[in-house]
């Protein structure tokens, strides 16, 4: 439970900061970011229930980030007003990546991990 409040916490914030930094990634509205925000966090949780443990840590990351990819560009079909380009969505997919990395570190070092 942990892992998700933190991923709550963090992953709008981090879909937030990346549509502040870069002009690939335009969002109409706050509650659009902080809602992709909600989704990657919920979509990180559940993958890491299905798939992190101990040996597993890479591998999960890399399915991390192209999830995160997939969602954020695929967006654009749920949010019309919404404008972000390959390269955007990559951005924020490597932003993802980073803090699903720490936070599987953490997950794995503290026993946190949950399997299914």
């Amino acid at each position: 439970m942990d892992g998700l409040l933190m991923k709550l916490l963090v992953s709008p914030l981090l879909v937030v900061l990346a549509d502040a930094l870069f002009p690939e990634v335009n969002f109409a509205n706050l509650y659009q970011s902080v809602g992709v925000g909600f989704v990657l966090a919920v979509a990180g949780y559940f993958l890491d229930r299905a798939i992190l443990a101990s040996g597993s840590l890479w591998l999960t990351t890399m399915f991390d980030l192209i999830i995160s990819f997939l969602i954020v560009y695929g967006s654009i079909v749920f949010l019309p007003t919404a404008q972000i380009a390959a390269i955007g969505a990559g951005f924020v997919a490597i932003f993802f990546g980073v803090a699903e990395y720490i936070q599987h570190v953490w997950l794995i070092r503290t026993g946190r991990t949950e399997s299914v």
